[in-house]
Order: C-alpha cells, then sequence, then structure tokens
C-alpha cells in the first residue's frame, strides 16, 4: 500500500518549488526513519511513512493561496488517497492525525509517537544548512523580502520574521523547542548545534548558533545521510 500511496502522492509535487519539493519529504522520510530506529517504545513504522509522503500534499496550493491551511486540507486530501488505496479506518485517521500536527503554527498538538516523529523529522529538515537554505528558496517563491534595513531582527515583532533574513533567526530557535522526542532533540544538537529543551541549556546564541550553523560544519556520523547524494547536514 506505501508504494501505491507514495505514487499517489508525488503527483502532487510536480511543480511544487525547492523548498517543499518531492526532495524535502524524501530527507523527512530518512530523518523519520532514524527516529522511529531510536524511539525508546514501539512505534507504528506503518503510520509514519504514510504520513511522511502525505503531509505536504496541500503545500503548493497554500503557497499559491488556493487554500489557508495545507495541514488540516492535507488531512482531508490523505483520507481520499488512503481509502482508494484500501487502508483501514483506523490507520487512516491516525495519518491525518499526523498530518494535521505536522505544523509548528497551528493549534494541534502531537497525540501519539508517530505524530511526534512525523512533527519532530520535519522540523529537523528546517535546521542547519538545510533549513537556511529552504527557507530562503521559500522566500523567493513567495515574493518575500530577503533583508529590510530598516527591520532588524530585535525590532521584528511578527511570529514568523517580515524577511527571510529574520525568518532564519525566529524559527530555528521555535523549532528547536518544539521538538517532542529524545532522539529528534539529539539530531538538533548534533546537526545544529542547538541545545532544544535539554537541562540546562542556554537559550541566548541559539538563533545566531542555528543561522551559522552551515559555516562551521564538521563530520558527524550520527546524523542521517541525504538520501540523494549521502552528504550530511551536521555542526
Amino acid at each position: 500500500m506505501l508504494e501505491a500511496v507514495r505514487t499517489r502522492a508525488r503527483t502532487y509535487f510536480e511543480d511544487a518549488p525547492p523548498a517543499h519539493d518531492w526532495h524535502h519529504v524524501q530527507r523527512i522520510d530518512t530523518l523519520a526513519e532514524t527516529l522511529c530506529e531510536r524511539h525508546p517504545e514501539p512505534v507504528d513504522e506503518r503510520v509514519v511513512r504514510l504520513a511522511v509522503v502525505l503531509h505536504d500534499i496541500g503545500r503548493a496550493r497554500e503557497d499559491r493561496g488556493e487554500i489557508d491551511d495545507h495541514a488540516r486540507w492535507g488531512a482531508r486530501e490523505a483520507g481520499a488517497i488512503l481509502r482508494d488505496c484500501g487502508a483501514e479506518t483506523e490507520t487512516i485517521e491516525c495519518v491525518q492525525h499526523c498530518i494535521r500536527a505536522h505544523r509548528y503554527s497551528n493549534d494541534v498538538e502531537p497525540a501519539t509517537p508517530a505524530a511526534k516523529i512525523v512533527a519532530d523529522a520535519d522540523d529537523l529538515d528546517a535546521l542547519g544548512a538545510v533549513g537556511i537554505a529552504r527557507a530562503f528558496a521559500h522566500g523567493g517563491a513567495v515574493g518575500s523580502p530577503i533583508h529590510h534595513p530598516t527591520c532588524p531582527v530585535d525590532e521584528d515583532d511578527t511570529e514568523a520574521g517580515a524577511t527571510q533574513y529574520n525568518h532564519c533567526s525566529k524559527k530555528p530557535l521555535a523549532l528547536a523547542e518544539r521538538l517532542y522526542t529524545d532522539a529528534g532533540r539529539d539530531l538538533c544538537c548534533r546537526s545544529c548545534g542547538v541545545r532544544s529543551g535539554l537541562p540546562g541549556a542556554g537559550r541566548q546564541g541559539s538563533r545566531r548558533r542555528a543561522l551559522t550553523a552551515s559555516a562551521e560544519t564538521v563530520c558527524c556520523p550520527d546524523v542521517p545521510a541525504h538520501p540523494q547524494d549521502g552528504s550530511r547536514m551536521c555542526r
């Protein structure tokens, strides 16, 4: 069933911009696999894998202004796809919850291990060098300014950042602080140096470390390799 769902899901990414394209899905799949392996309790990996391939099927529509919330729309669309592919009702509901809960800016908290892993995998792909590249790619796709000298980070009171530079200074810390799994927090620390949620972790400088992670790269064998070229995003 996974391959049938994957084939259906991929059609939603044919015109997707780089920040949320099929390569993003593949990176999330690799990260989610690692998080499942390191999770101390059993996880329904089938639900995780299905949710990963379907979690952003509505993202391009949202970016075009056709829908308001790609997570909620995607959950409904995913339900139809899964029913067509023969999934059981329980599986469909579990996957839909994962999709609704993966978006960091909405009000749905992940309530299952599978949902927490999907959310963490998606957030981890927004950190470090890959996260910075995705942020600026997304800004270019939607016409957001890279930087504005009259809108410094310290005076920007928007949640996501009024410019892409400000966004990169705000979102990494917010994502790092919301990670739900110990394995996710460990990968976050290893990949971009942000010690999210760890006892005694200092908040000062976390934004700067996340933003400049790509400038201080060293090999870190525990970080999952990029699914296409085998490279690793490390601190």
